[in-house]
């Protein structure tokens, strides 16, 4: 069995039900009617109506005829297919039919620039590449420099000429399933990753990998038919997906909301009677004070049908959860851990019985082991801090074309997460620090050598520490250590309009004037700026709650 039986079943055993729901809210409209209304009413002229849905059995052809088209311009097994999109609704699609036609298929972070993309392009050894219009831009400044990007496919209306339309030549494809036959063992997808260099790492993974994971979440969350999923993060990443995978596996409705606003969240869970919903840290911390300041109601919407909701992606403050309690007591509240080399969330949960144990990560998810082990391989007592792995049928393949990387987290069956962790007497897990000096901040990996490099273009600046700060909204947040030069002076509004180059969520969020200190080997001292300014920051974000 694969993934894709589970579509086709459903297609088979709930054609007529719907399989997914966008959501796009705009501010101009969204007070007016109901999503559903306007898109009935403007459907017709609108080029992003408020609301589309899609069938099951509308969702598999679409698929079938995504695999069809391909294999009939002679695509072969294993050949490495890019979807660079946000969320929308042709995007699992199309993603399914990549699956089907045999191929590989690679989603692409959304947020990479000309350059990054480039690179994984070519990492990859991506040969077809299918982009919405989001990425026009950033495509026309490197489509001449990949080479070994043999087609481009655009998803929307007036691509660039050098690209195709792919949902007009589908149309000219069997919605009949492909007969391509595959099992657990054959490869599947490519995820990206990086460490604290921030360069990309690709993440291979074998349909065992993707089976799995409905099959842990389906066991975590206990999804029914009857369950609707509210999907808000980005489908590029293994967090989203693999939590829709439950609803995959049950044939239940999903809702893909394209924004993050209080209002919109608590609206597409009223409208769409969503009972299940993921979210990040600062999308559950908006919520919560746009209820304290007044400026939302509760009783303004239909939430009773709301039964679970759980957060992943970056550490959670007990504190947050304890005010969420209050304001929904009858909600089951879960924590997941995970990594893309693990196929994302899920190798550790908490377990909505153990909401006692916030702060935890939980134990073990369905199907995986763990351990927190010594620089040695050899288990740790508990309370004692070590490195925690884990092993399970999600454990990745490999670093696609990088043996040395993955040589250093694949030992045995093992996955060595690069998290320091201690396990207390009731067997759960807590996260004490990472390895890694990657910091998660809204549930986005940023990496402070590249911010480093870019700060060091500035003529003023000597040297530059980046480390992460607690926040009590995004988890984390970038706080630049900069130390100008001697025979000159600098403002912290003149290092921020000089970070407007940057991505907006790459930009420090705090600078602070200092010396930066240095080891005997020239390496940064970061534990000892984590030590000096991450005390003060923790107590003064918990005292704002």
């Amino acid at each position: 069995m694969i993934i894709t039986d589970f579509l086709e079943r459903n297609a088979r055993m709930f054609g007529e039900d719907i399989a997914l729901v966008e959501l796009s809210p705009t501010d101009d409209r969204d007070n007016a009617v109901t999503w559903r209304e306007a898109s009935l009413i403007e459907s017709a002229n609108a080029d992003a109506p408020y609301r589309r849905e899609m069938s099951w059995r509308d969702f598999d052809r679409k698929a079938n005829r995504i695999a069809n088209m391909f294999l009939g311009r002679g695509v072969k097994r294993g050949t490495k297919i890019a979807i660079l999109m946000t969320n929308c609704l042709e995007f699992l699609p199309i993603y399914f039919g990549i699956l089907k036609a045999g191929c590989i298929v690679v989603p692409m972070n959304y947020r990479y620039a000309s350059d990054e993309i480039q690179y994984c392009l070519e990492l990859a050894d991506i040969q077809i590449l299918v982009f919405g219009p989001e990425f026009i831009d950033r495509m026309n400044a490197i489509k001449d420099n990949v080479p070994g990007v043999k087609s481009m496919f655009f998803v929307g209306k007036n691509g660039p000429d050098y690209t195709e339309n792919i949902l007009e030549v589908m149309t000219f494809a069997s919605s009949s399933a492909p007969a391509i036959a595959m099992d657990e063992d054959d490869f599947a997808a490519i995820y990206f990753s990086s460490g604290t260099t921030g360069f990309p790492k690709a993440i291979l993974h074998k349909h065992r990998a993707l089976l799995n994971s409905c099959r842990t979440e389906q066991n975590h969350h206990s999804q029914t038919k009857d369950d609707v999923f509210l999907c808000i993060p980005p489908l590029y990443h293994t967090g989203a997906k693999m939590h829709w995978f439950g609803s995959l596996m049950v044939g239940g409705k999903s809702v893909i909301l394209r924004g993050t606003k209080p209002e919109w969240i608590l609206r597409a869970v009223t409208e769409e009677k969503c009972t299940i919903v993921w979210l990040l840290v600062p999308w559950a911390q908006d919520i919560l004070d746009e209820v304290d300041a007044g400026r939302i109601k509760l009783d303004d919407y239909l939430l009773d049908q709301w039964r679970l909701m759980h957060i992943g992606a970056q550490p959670v403050p007990p504190s947050l959860i304890r005010r969420w309690k209050e304001y929904f007591p009858n909600h089951d509240y879960d924590t997941n851990y995970g990594l893309s080399e693990s196929i994302g969330p899920g190798c550790v949960h908490l377990g909505v019985e153990n909401i006692h144990k916030v702060g935890a990560i939980g134990k073990a998810g369905y199907l995986w082991e763990t351990k927190v082990v010594d620089e040695n391989g050899i288990e740790v007592p508990a309370g004692q801090v070590g490195e925690l792995i884990v092993k399970g049928p999600g454990v990745m393949v490999e670093y696609y074309k990088n043996p040395e990387a993955t040589a250093e987290v694949l030992k045995g069956d093992w996955l060595y997460t690069g998290d320091m962790a201690k396990v207390d007497e009731d067997g759960f897990i807590f996260l004490v620090d990472r390895k890694k000096d990657v910091i998660i901040s809204g549930g986005e990996n940023l990496y402070p050598v590249q911010i480093e490099d870019f700060l060091r273009a500035n003529d003023k600046i000597k040297d530059v520490a980046v480390i992460g700060m607690p926040d009590t909204r995004l988890g984390e947040i970038a706080a630049a250590i900069i130390e100008i030069k001697e025979d000159m002076e600098a403002t912290e509004e003149e290092i921020n309009e000089f970070c407007l180059d940057l991505p907006k969520y790459k930009r420090p969020r705090k600078i602070i004037f200092d010396k930066v200190p240095r080891n005997p080997t020239g390496k940064i001292e970061k534990p000892l700026l984590r030590q000096r300014y991450n005390s003060e920051r923790l107590v003064e974000a918990e005292n704002s709650l």
